[in-house]
């Protein structure tokens, strides 16, 4: 019974950090950026939201990393898990790293005076984005040829 909780609090915490950090870069990228742009906001304003959300995904990939290292060791411990799975899951794991990458990047551009930033520095937040959508797809396929025992 103890296992079982633990594996649907793991699953929950994977699932919500991936959902605040994929949704909340819909969210700022094609919501509060054109508004602030839109409206002149001003740089303070722009500023403050970046390191609120920048602290936001650290708490994420803190949860992601945690809570995904203990699902994959659940689930390549199981004796139904077959190659395709973990063909699915080392790409899977690829993109949520390269998820990371860029934010760590990103977080580092950040510090610097707005001049200095590199080109990384504006194009980062899409790639973000779309690595999430990816993983979120992948993960849920995952999940579908886990329970299904598929083999494809």
């Amino acid at each position: 019974m103890l296992l079982f909780l633990l594996r649907v609090v793991m699953r929950t915490a994977h699932v919500v950090a991936a959902g605040v950090w994929v949704g909340g870069s819909v969210t700022y990228l094609l919501v509060l950026l054109p508004a602030y742009r839109a409206t002149g906001a001003s740089p303070e304003l722009s500023a403050r939201s970046a390191a609120l959300f920048r602290r936001l995904v650290n708490l994420c990939i803190g949860v992601l990393l945690v809570s995904g290292v203990y699902l994959v060791f659940d689930r390549l411990a199981s004796a139904s898990t077959g190659a395709a799975y973990v063909v699915l899951l080392a790409v899977k794991v690829a993109a949520a790293l390269g998820m990371i990458g860029l934010a760590l990047v990103q977080a580092q551009e950040a510090r610097r005076p707005a001049a200095r930033r590199g080109k990384l520095w504006k194009v980062a937040p899409l790639w973000i984005l779309w690595l999430g959508l990816i993983t979120t797809l992948l993960g849920a396929t995952l999940t579908s040829v886990f329970e299904s025992g598929s083999a494809f």
